[in-house]
């Protein structure tokens, strides 16, 4: 089949006709006023040759005249590529050898450079692509435009937004004149007075927008058309596709305002469905029975949801609560002024008004308290008294969580008990024992991190008691980086070696034993259960796959100048560190003795204590890689049962299919095929909303462009120093290449970021916390790091050269000539073989 009428298309069709086509099908099914035309086939685009005959038969039966020619691609107009612009369109084409040039051109813009690109972003592959071509009658128009069903840039579902010019539509769509701009909300229409639509065309588009989304089940993106007479047709419909998905409806009172938190820990892509299902699990089985949310009623985990693979704690009840919405701003310091700005965005919607009350039950707030407020201060109150003998508590919880891990159920046990240890075993004795041991000197260690700079206000500078924080001692994640650095100096041996193969041949060698020893057996063994990311439960661990521990050990290897050696960079940050201590301490004895005193005793407890902060999420992390190990299994044992199709798929699951599968076998190869795309798309997204509104609108989208800083991109301070190197501009650790002396520009870091500090000059980061693992690390490294300076991967490009400076916060582009002179430590050595010109970096640290 050739040639279709629109009229006769249906949703099936969609291979045949592609997605533009099918889409005008649907609008005429529905009774929706289409402009009459026709459909040549990918039939026809398969043979390569336009079937002039057919194509002149169809265009006569329509009338001839002005036709509008448009492609239409099997992989266009889809949920999650929409191709918008990406492929040709000829308007006003009149006569059969027109019309067959016209189409040949729609063929040919296929693989045109654009559309190729466009693919291959997508993930989209060309043997999957095949062009239909869809022949129109022209809509002489008076007026066109682009109507929007959701607001695209704030991602508000509450909102149409439509824009309009008079005479064809494609001025808006290529942005060749400014057009007239609508928006249709809750409160009515704005738009100028004397613009091209009138009152009744904006309500009879709105009306119509609403059908559209209606029957499509998503927002879509219609082009339209008044002619002469003011008879409005409809072009186009297609979903729109950048949007960030709304949050589950949970039947609660709305508004509400959910704050992402994953990339606290690091857990800025998109998560599994059994990452966020544990997460969920986990949070529930340990404070479920303390929290309950006012407005659900529910525990803990009616507190969190996902939200397109992301984490989210939904804050409505403390935003509504007259008595906690004063202290909220300040808490939000800790994830950037943008949130902060945002949340008083908030504060201000009279949709979030106060009202009395707490946003929590105080039922079980009390119990809370009186279980663990006596522990919490006979716990902090014995680390600061003998820090040594709390910091030999805390690792006897570590070791008595991995004795109880290393007795996971016996090989050859059925699901359903590997399937009772996953859904029990992060809350046996051990773990539970073995966490609140170490709990306290951790809390003890945070508590510490702040209360002397507090203490020394006016005597010492946030820099210099900064400063007192690096080289940090008892720090399992720093000690996991040395023991890396260990590696990377006896593979020195064997350079030739592990320079000649990629990493991930490297570790087929390892796995296959034929790689010269370097201890990462042994490394394994320690941190195997760690990986970028690890708070998702599918997301490989190290011990899983090590292609990222020896694409690391490669990039150490580059490191020529021995003071530049990460241990060497620890060692001196620790001794500037114990300075400071000693000068601080002469300056408060003459200005402060008092309390100066008790500032120099919490910072020299700090020194002892602060470093357990990472112990407790490594620890807990140790029985979770089994868990991982054990769903993977079950996963297994699911496949050959023919309810999935790989042992892997478990990880697209919830806990709860696995149970149904299971138990009753419950066939879920089509769900994991749904959710496999979705988080495939899902890991594309460039941005994710820190604050969402229950309509899906970003609040940070509405706020005004912050005031320019000369010459200079605004962050936030994370770690003190400064530091001018070359940008490099990573989103996935896996695989990273960061030359000695880069200064590391990422989305977000946790731990499996981490490696990539050593060899690094500085960090910057989109979003973070000064608490949060990369901060803390960049702080115990002597490396300055500026956090949430938004967009930033791609402001900066590789190879920049910038400036970045650690104490205000700023990003500075460096022009060519104007770098400064090191100061302090010495500028990375430029490896060998590197060209040379301009600086490798420079570094000016407290």
């Amino acid at each position: 089949m050739n040639v279709v009428g629109l009229g006769d298309i249906d949703a099936g069709m969609i291979g045949l006709v592609g997605g533009k086509a099918a889409g005008l099908g649907a609008m005429v099914a529905a009774g929706e006023r289409v402009p009459p035309g026709f459909c040549l086939t990918t039939e026809a685009h398969r043979s390569g040759v336009v079937p002039e005959a057919e194509l002149a038969a169809a265009y006569e039966r329509l009338g001839g005249g002005r036709v509008a020619v448009r492609s239409s691609a099997t992989a266009e107009d889809l949920p999650d590529a929409s191709f918008a612009g990406q492929q040709d369109t000829v308007l006003g084409v009149e006569g059969i050898d027109a019309l067959v040039a016209a189409v040949r051109r729609c063929w040919e813009s296929l693989d045109s450079d654009r559309a190729t690109a466009y693919r291959e972003a997508n993930e989209i592959d060309r043997a999957d692509a095949h062009m239909a071509v869809v022949v129109q009658r022209m809509v002489e128009a008076s007026t066109a435009g682009v109507l929007f069903t959701a607001d695209p840039l704030s991602g508000s579902r509450s909102t149409m937004v439509a824009d309009a010019v008079r005479g064809l539509g494609t001025a808006v769509v290529d942005g060749s004149t400014e057009p007239d701009h609508y928006t249709m909300g809750p409160d009515g229409a704005n738009g100028p007075e004397d613009g091209c639509l009138t009152p009744a065309q904006i309500a009879e588009l709105r009306a119509v927008g609403e059908r559209l989304q209606r029957r499509a089940g998503v927002p879509q993106d219609v082009e339209w058309a008044y002619d002469a007479d003011g008879v409005l047709w409809l072009l186009q419909s297609r979903a729109i596709t950048t949007l960030f998905p709304l949050p589950d409806d949970r039947g609660l009172p709305g508004p509400r305002v959910y704050l992402e938190v994953g990339h606290m820990q690091g857990l800025l892509r998109a998560a599994t469905p059994m990452g966020l299902s544990m997460l969920d699990q986990v949070w529930d089985q340990w404070m479920g029975s303390f929290i309950s949310s006012r407005s659900s009623g529910g525990g803990a985990s009616a507190l969190m949801l996902g939200v397109g693979g992301r984490l989210y704690v939904d804050l409505t009840d403390f935003v509504r609560s007259a008595r906690v919405r004063p202290r909220l701003p300040a808490a939000m310091e800790v994830y950037g002024p943008r949130v902060k700005a945002a949340l008083e965005h908030v504060l201000a919607d009279p949709r979030f008004a106060p009202r009395p009350g707490l946003p929590f039950s105080l039922g079980p707030t009390v119990r809370l308290a009186l279980r663990w407020g006596p522990s919490a201060v006979a716990g902090v109150v014995h680390a600061l008294a003998r820090p040594a003998a709390a910091r030999e508590r805390a690792f006897r919880g570590l070791r008595r969580i991995r004795e109880e891990a290393a007795a996971p159920p016996p090989a050859g046990a059925p699901a359903a008990e590997r399937l009772r240890f996953v859904e029990q075993g992060n809350v046996n004795d051990a773990l539970f024992t073995g966490l609140t041991e170490m709990l306290w000197p951790m809390i003890a260690g945070v508590m510490l991190t702040g209360l002397p700079a507090a203490l020394l206000k006016g005597v010492a500078t946030r820099e210099e008691t900064d400063t007192v924080l690096g080289g940090m001692p008892h720090n399992v994640t720093t000690e996991m980086d040395l023991a890396l650095w260990r590696m990377a100096v006896r593979a020195a041996e064997h350079r030739d070696v592990f320079l000649a193969a990629t990493p991930a041949e490297l570790a087929e060698r390892h796995r296959a034993g034929t790689l010269p020893d370097i201890g990462m057996a042994g490394f394994l063994a320690v941190y195997g259960h760690r990986a970028a990311g690890e708070v998702d439960i599918g997301v490989p661990r190290w011990a899983d796959d090590p292609t990222p521990l020896f694409g690391t050990i490669v990039n150490y290897l580059r490191v020529t100048d021995p003071d530049q050696a990460p241990d060497r960079r620890f060692a001196r940050a620790a001794e500037r560190a114990e300075a400071m201590i000693d000068e601080l301490a002469r300056r408060v004895r003459r200005r402060r003795p008092v309390r100066g005193l008790l500032a120099v005793f919490l910072m020299r407890r700090s020194r002892e204590l602060t470093g357990l902060r990472e112990l407790a999420k490594f620890a807990w992390l140790v029985p979770f890689h089994e868990m991982r190990r054990q769903l993977l299994l079950i996963g297994r044992e699911l496949a050959d049962r023919g309810l999935l199709g790989s042992a892997e798929d478990v990880m697209f699951l919830r806990i709860e299919d696995v149970r149904s599968a299971v138990a009753e076998g419950a066939d879920h190869r089509a769900l994991v095929a749904e959710r496999r795309a979705f988080h495939r798309r899902e890991l594309r997204r460039p941005e994710v909303p820190g604050l969402l509104l229950s309509d899906g609108t970003d609040v940070e989208a509405l706020l005004p462009a912050p005031p320019p800083v000369a010459g200079a991109m605004a962050g936030r301070p994370a770690a003190p120093g400064r530091a001018t190197g070359r940008a490099r501009v990573v989103r996935d650790p896996v695989g990273a290449h960061l030359e000695p002396g880069e200064i590391l520009v990422a989305p977000t870091t946790d731990p499996g970021w981490t490696p990539l500090f050593m060899t690094a000059a500085g960090l910057v980061t989109e979003t973070g916390s000064p608490i949060a693992h990369g901060p803390t690390v960049a702080r115990e490294y002597g490396i300055p790091a500026v956090i949430c300076l938004r967009d930033a991967t791609r402001r900066i490009s590789d190879g920049d050269l910038i400036t970045i400076d650690g104490t205000t916060g700023t990003v500075l582009p460096v022009r060519s000539g104007t770098a400064s002179a090191p100061v302090g430590d010495p500028p990375r050595a430029t490896p060998a073989g590197a060209p040379t010109t301009g600086p490798a970096a420079s570094t000016d640290r407290p």
